[in-house]
């Protein structure tokens, strides 16, 4: 495999960040569609990014690949398990934007890769080292303050950190583009997605068919899914990991200031927690570059 070109690189460092600043400022689309209900939002950004992604995997010549997918039963089951789990993801993440508890959704962002690591190494026998265990030591401690001093359990931060690091670890077992994952994902829940449409407009709770401009911020579901995938995939292809791991902490700090500047609740349990937090994801991502460094040196 040949190096990428540094004009390649760049293409691919753009996109990868603009990917993240999207779903960093995601939850200011979702304020926007607060009209809706979770629900009902969820069931649209299903809808309206299954034909997006038809369209995607078309202009890159990928539908046979996409179709050939479906041969493997253990390709087509651990899609549908993802299909699951990601909606239960995007659910809860929309929940939370809705309820003016993006906070607790940006500390599961930033809680996610690090249980990651903790899946690594007790599911898959990854090597620990110091830096690792100080990542996750630090992000239990950061979550059991917040239980303590705050008297409450951040369930919204760990269900979306928990789906979606299994959702990953999923994804991770069978391989398959990321394109097409996706779009069979999304493809599976049509079927929910379309009756719950029809069950939400028939109870007169639905917003669609409301105004124009209700309609088309529903729609508008479809590309703030795709858009931001699509960059992500470019920027894996041409980056490091080490950087697209740094990159990745873009999305939770923007959800973290929008947070605390759209006036949620910021106490000092959540400012310890943070911290704690910040600490463990600054320890992953030294862990991070000293792992790629020392695979670079071995190469040499």
């Amino acid at each position: 495999m040949t190096e990428p070109t540094p004009t390649e690189m760049r293409r691919a460092l753009f996109a990868g960040l603009a990917g993240y600043l999207i779903w960093g400022v995601s939850p200011l689309y979702f304020q926007l569609v607060g009209f809706a209900s979770a629900l009902e939002i969820v069931a649209h950004r299903v809808v309206w990014s299954l034909p997006m992604l038809f369209a995607a995997l078309w202009f890159a010549g990928k539908l046979r690949p996409a179709l050939d997918a479906l041969k493997d039963k253990r390709v087509l089951l651990t899609l549908a398990a993802t299909s699951a789990l990601i909606s239960v993801n995007w659910l809860l993440f929309i929940y939370a934007v809705n309820n003016d508890r993006v906070l607790e959704a940006s500390l599961g962002y930033y809680i996610n890769p690090l249980m990651s690591v903790a899946v690594g190494v007790f599911v898959l026998r990854e090597p620990l080292g110091p830096w690792r265990i100080s990542a996750i030591v630090l992000a239990t401690l950061g979550v059991l303050n917040l239980i303590i001093a705050a008297g409450t359990v951040p369930w919204i931060s760990l269900a979306l950190a928990c789906s979606f690091t299994a959702y990953g670890y999923l994804r991770k077992t069978v391989a398959v583009d990321g394109r097409i994952g996706l779009f069979w994902e999304t493809a599976f829940l049509l079927p929910v997605a379309l009756g719950a449409v029809v069950w939400i407009q028939m109870s007169g709770e639905g917003q669609f068919l409301q105004s124009p401009l209700k309609a088309s911020l529903l729609i508008l579901a479809g590309l703030v899914t795709i858009v931001p995938l699509l960059l992500y995939i470019i920027g894996a292809r041409g980056l490091r990991l080490s950087t697209m791991g740094l990159l990745q902490f873009t999305a939770p700090s923007l959800q973290f200031a929008i947070a605390v500047l759209g006036g949620e609740t910021f106490t000092s349990a959540h400012l310890v927690t943070f911290v704690l937090i910040w600490t463990g994801v600054g320890a992953f991502a030294w862990s991070q570059l000293r792992r790629e460094r020392a695979a670079v040196a071995t190469k040499a």
